[in-house]
């Protein structure tokens, strides 16, 4: 059943969700507005093979959750995550149980970091000079066709002799975002071919909402174009002015605004679409954003149907899409999996929540898989989307410990 202890003070219970969050029997979603803590699974949405597998996922989330309910389960919600295409299985439950409460507020915002500090070996995938390769592969595609914009990702694998903590690294990544969209899901194992590997967890902190549905309501907040944040107030400052200026970045920010809303009208009867961009930040990162509000024509369209109208967005993939995506395919030296996906949740009413799962990284016990990407587009130098990957890990490494006197050995 749905959980609330009313004995508790609101701004207390947030808190104390994130602090009951365990590793593989948990799915902890936190956002600006509420808290979130699911355990257990009650019915798992079944995976369809194929290209169309994530096309008619809102079909089997709707069944699911229909049959929950005409169970007399009292919390038909499905939860989880959402891959980046159809090459893995989406991981969505509907749990035993689940906690709400507001959003999460800290007493102290220092940052705890982890009591023994780790030692780490790290594995850049692509290594850098391959990245600037990639980039210039992609940039090349451009010149020779209709291609306009393609994200090119990197990961870090970092192996650690200990285990790692999760709900602390959690618990950091809350402190540290708490204006983002924080979460831990449990994902299935992959199987014989990964010997050794136990539970996998995704766990980040994004700063993007794919989209939310709210009854009638419609809320979507692409992010793109990014600038790494200064220490120093003056150039911090600085850089963000230039960001909200740049000419490459309104042109990569507005062909995912005119993706977003493109894909957004056909179910709203009216749409509001910023003319221009605003600045929103996190501790690592400076975004231009956009937030566009919408009102359904028909109840009965799911925020999971939201949500996949729109995935992947050219925030993640690029456009056109088709082109993009096989761009990634091409360049990209790993699947994604989960990373670029959509976290969050949808009850048997269509409401929900979905965040776009950047900022993260895949894990299980003794190592983690971290994710970060770029956007290309025409003017872009191969140097300065190498130096935004590496801005755009500092969430998760800051996370960690990393960079804040914690020894990595390479």
């Amino acid at each position: 059943m749905t959980q609330t202890d009313r004995s508790v003070a609101p701004q207390k219970l947030a808190a104390q969700l994130l602090e009951s969050y365990e590793a593989g029997s948990s799915f902890f979603f936190a956002s600006p507005r509420r808290t979130l803590l699911a355990r257990g699974t009650f019915a798992t949405v079944p995976h369809v093979g194929g290209a169309s597998s994530l096309e008619r996922l809102p079909e089997r989330v709707a069944a699911v959750l229909g049959d929950s309910r005409q169970a007399d389960h009292d919390i038909p919600v499905a939860v989880g995550a959402v891959p980046f295409d159809g090459s893995v299985p989406a991981q969505l439950v509907v749990p035993l149980t689940i906690q709400r409460a507001g959003p999460l507020v800290f007493d102290d915002m220092a940052m705890p970091l982890p009591s023994q500090p780790a030692r780490y070996t790290v594995r850049p995938v692509p290594e850098p000079s391959a990245y600037l390769d990639g980039v210039a592969q992609a940039l090349k595609r451009m010149e020779q066709g209709p291609l306009r914009k393609v994200v090119l990702s990197r990961a870090l694998h970092l192996s650690a002799t200990t285990p790692i903590d999760l709900q602390r690294l959690l618990h950091n990544l809350a402190r540290r975002n708490p204006s983002g969209y924080t979460f831990a899901v449990d994902l299935p194992s992959r199987g014989a071919a990964f010997p050794g590997e136990g539970r996998r967890t995704l766990i980040g902190a994004s700063p993007e909402l794919l989209v939310s549905r709210s009854g009638m309501q419609v809320l979507a907040n692409p992010l793109a174009g990014s600038a790494a944040r200064s220490p120093d107030p003056v150039e911090d400052q600085r850089r963000a002015q230039a960001l909200l200026q740049s000419p490459k970045d309104l042109h990569e920010h507005a062909v995912v605004i005119d993706a977003v809303a493109e894909a957004l009208r056909p179910f709203c009867k009216n749409l509001e679409v910023p003319a221009r961009p605003s600045l929103v930040n996190t501790q690592t990162m400076w975004h231009l954003s956009s937030r566009i509000v919408g009102e359904l024509r028909d109840p009965g369209i799911s925020s999971v149907t939201l949500a996949l109208a729109m995935h992947p967005t050219p925030a993640v993939c690029g456009h056109p899409t088709a082109l993009a995506h096989a761009a990634i395919g091409d360049i990209e030296p790993f699947e994604r999996g989960y990373y670029t996906g959509a976290v969050g949740w949808c009850d048997v009413n269509g409401d929900g929540q979905w965040a776009v799962t950047i900022r993260c990284a895949e894990a299980d016990e003794h190592s983690l898989r971290l994710f970060a990407g770029a956007g290309i587009v025409a003017g872009s130098q191969p140097e300065s989307e190498l130096a935004e990957t590496e801005a755009k890990f500092r969430t998760m490494l800051q996370a960690m410990g990393l960079g804040l006197g914690v020894e990595v050995k390479s």
